[in-house]
């Protein structure tokens, strides 16, 4: 990820720049999660699928017991009315985000009608297609839908892949691939995943106990247009250790090389570099 870089947010109802104080001691989201949020990307003059993003955090809303204050069409304007405060090159992180700032009995649930918003905005380039990164298993699983929000993009979901991620850190890797609890695999601590096999691409079924992502769904709508046979299955880890190619699809690097799994080393290969080229000509279309 980037380091700190120029950031502009909107709250309460104006643009602030820097790294905005949005939550205090006594805020629910502080103490027990209550935080949903989206990223969405701008660059090179374009934001695909910004509406699907600014419709999903909405759902996350929801789905948590927050209120979804604002119509995604609002959120969508005032991330393209952000875009002007940045230089026209810049690449951006688009993240908005609720959260709840009360607590409901005993102070447990979020209060819904304690919801607030913001927009944050910040520069960070996008990863090249030679900037891939190794992967490891984990001993640590998604979680089931009743023992956990799977089904948003939530702040509370994220501290478990990032115990993933620094497992597979101390063994030397950079990522971690997380499988459920019957040992499918479902995803990477940080985006979707897919592989490439004797011409066919596949990547996880979506089964519930991952979010199973916008620019997954794109990726899969782009390369089965271009002709190719896509198939969302079970996968198991020897089904990556066997792929030609394998690679990530997540909004922070859209199309990403894995370039190692475990002990196998992998090179950028012509599947991968398709669907980069697939999915930057479809952002510029």
């Amino acid at each position: 990820m980037v380091a700190w870089s120029q950031t502009w947010t909107w709250l309460d109802g104006k643009w602030h720049e820097g790294n905005v104080q949005i939550m205090g001691v006594r805020t629910h989201s502080s103490w027990l999660a209550s935080s949903v949020f989206d990223g969405a990307r701008y660059f090179e003059g374009v934001a695909p699928d910004l509406d699907l993003h600014c419709q999903r955090v909405n759902r996350s809303a929801v789905a948590m017991g927050l209120d979804a204050l604002r119509p995604a069409g609002e959120i969508e304007a005032l991330a393209r009315e952000g875009f002007s405060r940045f230089s026209g090159d810049a690449a951006l992180y688009i993240r908005p985000m609720y959260w709840a700032e009360d607590g409901g009995f005993m102070g447990v649930p979020p209060e819904a009608g304690s919801t607030r918003f913001c927009l944050s905005l910040y520069e960070a380039p996008i990863p090249s297609i030679d900037e891939g990164y190794a992967v490891t298993t984990t001993r640590y699983r998604r979680p089931l839908p009743e023992t956990a929000l799977v089904n948003a993009k939530a702040g509370c979901l994220y501290p478990n892949n990032g115990r993933a991620m620094l497992e597979a850190k101390a063994k030397g890797f950079d990522n971690a691939v997380l499988l459920d609890v019957l040992g499918n695999v479902c995803e990477l601590g940080t985006a979707n995943l897919f592989i490439a096999r004797d011409g066919v691409v596949m990547t996880p079924a979506a089964t519930g106990v991952f979010l199973a992502g916008i620019t997954r769904s794109r990726i899969i709508q782009l390369l089965r247009d271009d002709g190719f046979d896509v198939r969302e299955c079970v996968l198991k880890t020897e089904d990556l250790a066997a792929a030609d190619e394998i690679f990530a699809a997540g909004n922070y690097g859209k199309v990403t090389p894995i370039l190692r799994f475990e002990t196998r080393e992998f090179q950028v290969g012509p599947v991968t570099r398709r669907a980069r080229d697939l999915y930057w000509a479809y952002a510029h279309a």
